[in-house]
């Protein structure tokens, strides 16, 4: 389990904190959305539960250990795919040889599967692949990695878009009962059939902290082009190509709907007092 307690961060020389009195609690077997505008610290957030960013007050603990005391037995079941990041013009089997000692419970076996899924071979070598190929790479190797928590920032920027559907295809075979997957995007619509939990930040706090399961049971999301007879009472209403997006309260006898989670982003930060005891 992952909590996070009231954890505010300003980055050195700026005023202004990229998180304010954040608290949150992430649970195994279940993977995360974090969404959020430019800015509103979801990185910085994704930065301190792994321990590499030490919160001005406030803690973030995995299992009760302060992250940031960046003990062995903490950072060995934590592994974090940033945004960016570079890799050494070698051979996989030598990153692997180097790095997978730092995990117990990697496995080579796995390893090939997640390669299999990204359409590629444990014989390549990192400095002869495009960015994207080396993205999924690493993100193989994550994967392989086997923590119990995993973090991952804008991990489908840079993929093309088979690399996308395999990206989804491989978080979803990795996930178990025991493993956290927080995922920090600004591509909704890459992620919406994986996610089962929603976290909404700003730079002041908690937007939305919410099941998936939860808000189809609560909410409707249609398209429609009859704006007048489907957005009758509607709590959200955004034009669309061809149509409009609409969000209204489901009553039981409605059919359940996919979320949409482009209207719920616009919806909840424009009226974030709906959600506020969620």
């Amino acid at each position: 389990m992952i909590t996070v307690s009231n954890i505010t961060y300003a980055y050195p020389g700026n005023s202004a904190n990229a998180l304010c009195n954040i608290s949150l609690t992430f649970a195994p077997g279940a993977i995360y959305g974090l969404l959020g505008a430019n800015g509103t610290g979801k990185s910085t957030l994704l930065y301190c539960i792994a321990g590499l960013l030490k919160p001005q007050s406030g803690s973030v603990t995995l299992d009760s250990t302060d992250t940031f005391r960046r003990l062995p037995s903490t950072l060995s079941e934590i592994f974090i795919v940033p945004e960016e990041f570079d890799m050494p013009s070698i051979p996989l089997a030598d990153f692997v040889k180097q790095n997978a000692k730092f995990y117990p419970n990697f496995s080579a076996e796995q390893l090939e599967t997640y390669l299999s899924h990204f359409r590629l071979t444990p014989d390549i070598h990192l400095g002869r692949l495009s960015m994207g190929q080396r993205k999924k790479a690493f993100i193989a190797f994550a994967l392989a990695c086997n923590t119990s928590v995993l973090l991952m920032d804008e991990p489908t920027n840079g993929l093309d878009i088979p690399g996308k559907v395999e990206f989804r295809r491989a978080v979803v075979s990795a996930m178990t009962d025991n493993r956290t997957i927080v995922i920090s995007t600004h591509q909704v619509r890459d992620l919406d059939r994986v996610l089962d939990h929603l976290v909404m930040i700003s730079p002041s706090g908690v937007v939305l902290n919410r099941s998936i399961e939860s808000l189809q049971r609560e909410f409707q999301f249609i398209f429609t082009q009859n704006r007048d007879v489907d957005g009758v009472g509607a709590l959200w209403t955004q034009p669309a190509p061809g149509g409009y997006n609409i969000i209204r309260l489901r009553t039981p006898e409605m059919d359940e709907t996919d979320v949409n989670l482009e209207s719920l982003f616009e919806f909840a930060f424009s009226n974030p007092e709906i959600f506020k005891q969620s």
